[in-house]
């Protein structure tokens, strides 16, 4: 169990962080695997950007997605740089209004990456230009600023470029468990979910997708640095894996109809004692008015 909450009081941030118990706690250093929450706010308008929790995401309209508590590997850029770094030394808790310059999130923003780009060049693709629409150009993301006559504005820095920002953050714990921390690189890496089983220091995953046998290796270096296991990629046929899918559904409903079934026979029991009871009162009750 967790130790109970201590508020602490700072000039620059609210902190609501753990009171340390008997043992202490250790505190989060770099390549270790954390879980967390937070909510990320641009400082200049308070706009809601990025958040891990799915009430926040309703009431700020961030539409769809998974909302969700989060694995990282600190210091390994999976946060951005200010975070990232902000993360080491602290302990599990809450941690509010943590300012991070743009410096530090996702840079200045770059005059050279604001292209103005003739108009014609959308039109001939049936695309009408309009302010804020989001283009993809030469596979690189831009936002359309302005559409003046024939031209058109295009500005390729990342919408949050140039501006502070500022997070809560829950710490929820330290990772330590080894399957979890593959699964969590896989997930963020590559975006991919897999069946992750580690034995003898050694982690199979099973995947049904097809990873490029470069990704592969890349993401075998990386699994041995930070999780300290050797990593071996299985391809799944997918109608194994329906088939795995189906074995696990039957056997649930087994053993529902097993419960069910007991149940029945207990509420059978019951009755039939309940039955025997009331037939020996009204014996009982005969022979009495006999007498």
């Amino acid at each position: 169990m967790f130790a109970p909450y201590d508020f602490i009081s700072t000039a620059n941030n609210k902190t609501l962080k753990m009171q340390p118990d008997s043992k202490g706690f250790m505190a989060i250093k770099e390549k270790d695997f954390v879980e967390i929450n937070f909510t990320g706010r641009i400082q200049e308008s308070g706009q809601v950007f990025d958040t891990t929790d799915p009430k926040v995401a309703k009431e700020n309209n961030l539409g769809e997605g998974e909302f969700k508590p989060i694995i990282v590997c600190v210091g390994q850029g999976h946060l951005i740089k200010g975070l990232d770094e902000w993360i080491i030394g602290k302990e599990p808790g809450k941690y509010e209004n943590i300012t991070v310059p743009a410096i530090k999130a996702y840079g200045k923003k770059d005059a050279k990456l604001i292209r103005m780009i003739p108009t014609q060049q959308f039109t001939k693709y049936k695309i009408k230009p309009e302010r804020g629409l989001q283009v993809n150009i030469d596979g690189i993301v831009g936002m359309i600023r302005t559409v003046t006559g024939g031209r058109t504005v295009v500005d390729f820095n990342h919408p949050l470029a140039g501006k502070d920002l500022v997070y809560d953050i829950e710490i929820i714990r330290k990772v330590d468990d080894k399957k979890e921390q593959v699964d969590s690189l896989l997930k963020l890496l590559v975006n991919v979910d897999a069946q992750t089983e580690i034995k003898e220091g050694k982690a199979k995953i099973k995947v049904t997708l097809d990873i490029p046998e470069e990704v592969q290796e890349k993401l075998k270096e990386t699994i041995k640095d930070l999780v300290g296991v050797e990593a071996e990629f299985v391809k799944e046929d997918k109608k194994e894996e329906a088939k795995g899918e189906a074995k696990k559904e039957t056997e649930e409903k087994k053993e529902d109809s097993a419960e069910t079934k007991t149940e029945e026979e207990k509420e059978k029991k019951t009755e039939k004692k309940e039955e025997t009871t009331e037939t020996k009162a009204e014996k009982d009750k005969v022979d009495s008015d006999s007498d």
